[in-house]
């Protein structure tokens, strides 16, 4: 299976990068998208299985919102109220979000720190 994962802005999407593999598909709403954004998301995402992980705040809901109408099937994952959106959100939480949602053939795990070995 190969998936996408959409977020909200280009430091949303070089924040997961560091934790999921090449072959994760990740692409950018660059804010809220407009009907023509939306389309061309749909054209790029294909028939992958697709994933919203907007922010948890109004505008990340807004464009959560839209993208449902879009991609109706869609899995949600979300990051935690107070964290500065995905690009501001732990490696540690997004791992575990990402496990969440059932993605763990995708996830870069961190070498474990030889000092706690």
């Amino acid at each position: 299976m190969s998936i996408t994962i959409i977020v909200e802005g280009k430091n949303d999407k070089s924040r997961l990068k560091r934790v999921v593999d090449d072959s994760v598909q990740i692409l950018c709403t660059f804010g809220t998208p407009s009907s023509q954004t939306l389309e061309e998301l749909r054209k790029k995402a294909g028939d992958k299985q697709v994933y919203l992980f907007t922010d948890n705040d109004s505008s990340g809901k807004k464009i959560r919102f839209l993208l449902r109408d879009t991609f109706p099937d869609a899995e949600q994952i979300y990051t935690r109220k107070g964290y500065a959106g995905v690009e501001g959100t732990p490696e540690e939480y997004l791992i575990q979000q990402l496990e969440k949602a059932g993605l763990e053939e995708y996830i870069i795990y961190p070498s474990p720190d030889p000092a706690f070995e």
